[in-house]
């Protein structure tokens, strides 16, 4: 689904979405086809939920977003920082430098609270 069609299937929700289909453009990230994973009341247990499935599958580009937001604005920014790698990849912790994008959520109004 794209972000209009979310927005009227689940008003005024905090919701755990998975982008299906994105690409990066000028330092955004374009969210271009949208599956809901979950719904929540409230942002914190949005974003419990979304750690929860990140550890279990860190390949997913998922995100956490309410429904009020009219417009995604997702900026990408590259840093260097350290990495814990994940269990099931044979080792439990390892700390070494990697380059990451983080995605960070940009509205032209304010979020919602919890």
């Amino acid at each position: 689904m794209e972000w209009e069609q979310v927005r009227k299937h689940y008003p005024y929700q905090w919701l755990l979405v998975e982008a299906i289909q994105a690409r990066s453009e000028s330092g955004k990230r374009i969210l271009e086809q949208l599956t809901v994973v979950n719904l929540f009341p409230d942002g914190l247990s949005a974003m419990k939920g979304y750690l929860r499935l990140h550890h279990e599958s860190p390949e997913r580009e998922l995100y956490v977003l309410h429904t009020d937001r009219d417009k995604l604005d997702v900026i990408e920014r590259r840093w260097l920082g350290i990495r814990l790698d994940h269990p099931k990849r044979g080792m439990h912790v390892v700390t070494r430098p990697s380059t990451s994008t983080i995605r960070t959520m940009i509205g032209s109004e304010e979020s919602p609270s919890t």
